[in-house]
């Protein structure tokens, strides 16, 4: 095969495997990816996709709980999990010559953690304090409420955190049940990349995966969102001196053929956002926000987010108003640069320069081994792992009758939330 080439395969017990070569460093990185997050968690379970994955660091048999962070780190490799609203993921990267232990390591615990009774009543207490150091901040307050009101039954109205009183409640049969229901070869995607031989890393994995036992059918938990019908407004008031505006307007999904028309956008509109969980990113100091909102000083900063996700999420804007300042005249001005936005056309000199930035940032979040193997992972899971080596030529098809069609379909005021939160 071609050194190039990604080799992708699916195994006798439903487990999907992508497999690349890169030559660049003597380094592989190993990803397993769950097809859960938490979108997928009916009211009373909020957050224990994020609390599973806690719990997938407290050991197995084979693997007893703290003996791998000085293993993986004495043989120069690292490690970690995290979960989203439409995933779960846990990776090693590590020397080529070491990496059979992340290898081995994610076999095993994929269906043989332990989940001790007293790490739950532990991790529970880590949890609630990290929610209540969250609740402290007042963006997260402000955004926790817009994402509630903007969505009214689909999955992706509450945090990934979840809620408190379900994450007071909730036991170690519920996480337990999550983990067997979720946690199974079918609903898994394995994604390794690095310096090796792609037919001898594949024969190896399925040495370690195949035989793993298929788990039941999934039907995951899902309520399609209805349309919105009009302009939705929440005021908050809390601790601290300064005002935030936020504003969201429902978004298209990263299958959708509006997602890359709304890439530009966001790039045109606050400066391009990265899809990578690592993160990175570019200025925005020339964006259309930056210079109506901060450089006339009614806001002291803002920023914008698109994210690439299965169902459609929103685009969120967010104005910390400088002090001396009012919500009024941010909100104001934001308006007229959205009504602009939507009444004249972008120029062939904008879209170019927006496109760049948005190339700039997808380069910039697939630089290292890690990186790329993110990336096949998260592409496999919002679509296949296609999205991401045709993404630029996707990007780049993009027309300027595009991005005015789509600014005037998406960013219309009965299509957003808008939120205020002021000092008390």
């Amino acid at each position: 095969m071609s050194k190039n080439q990604v080799l992708k395969t699916k195994l006798k017990n439903g487990m999907t495997l992508i497999v690349k070569e890169h030559h660049v460093a003597p380094v592989t990185t190993w990803w397993v990816w769950y097809r859960v997050g938490s979108r997928n968690e009916p009211t009373g379970f909020t957050g224990v996709s994020h609390w599973v994955e806690h719990m997938m660091f407290k050991g197995t048999k084979k693997f007893p709980a703290g003996i791998l962070d000085r293993t993986i780190s004495r043989d120069g490799g690292m490690w970690n999990a995290m979960t989203w609203i439409d995933w779960t993921a846990y990776f090693e990267t590590m020397p080529n010559d070491k990496i059979d232990l992340g290898l081995r390591l994610e076999a095993d615990r994929m269906i043989n953690s332990l989940f001790p009774a007293k790490e739950v009543e532990s991790e529970r207490t880590v949890i609630i304090s990290e929610r209540e150091g969250s609740e402290n901040e007042p963006t997260f307050q402000l955004s926790e409420q817009m994402r509630k009101t903007a969505f009214t039954v689909h999955g992706y109205h509450h945090e990934t955190i979840g809620d408190m009183a379900d994450l007071r409640t909730m036991t170690r049969g519920d996480l337990y049940t999550h983990y067997n229901t979720y946690y199974m070869p079918n609903n898994a995607i394995g994604v390794c990349v690095g310096d090796f031989d792609a037919k001898q890393m594949l024969k190896r994995l399925k040495e370690l995966y195949e035989p793993l036992p298929r788990g039941l059918p999934i039907k995951p938990f899902m309520r399609p969102e209805p349309p919105q019908k009009g302009e939705r407004r929440i005021a908050i008031e809390g601790e601290g001196e300064t005002e935030y505006l936020e504003v969201v307007y429902h978004a298209p999904s990263a299958t959708d053929s509006d997602f890359y028309p709304m890439v530009v956008l966001d790039s045109i509109l606050a400066g391009a956002s990265s899809f990578n969980a690592f993160g990175g990113g570019t200025s925005n100091k020339s964006s259309r926000l930056y210079k109506a909102l901060v450089l006339t000083e009614l806001a002291a900063g803002v920023g914008g987010g698109l994210m690439a996700t299965i169902d459609p999420y929103v685009y969120s804007i967010m104005a910390t108003v400088r002090k001396g300042r009012t919500l009024a005249e941010v909100e104001t001005a934001l308006d007229a640069e959205i009504d602009r936005l939507a009444r004249d056309s972008v120029t062939e000199a904008e879209l170019t320069k927006a496109m760049k930035q948005a190339k700039a940032m997808f380069a910039f979040s697939a630089e290292s081994v890690t990186n790329l193997g993110f990336w096949y992972g998260f592409s496999e899971i919002i679509s296949d792992y296609t999205f991401f080596e045709n993404y630029i030529d996707r990007l780049s098809a993009v027309t300027l009758d595009d991005v005015a069609r789509v600014a005037k379909k998406y960013f219309a005021k009965s299509n957003r939330t808008l939120g205020q939160y002021q000092p008390k």
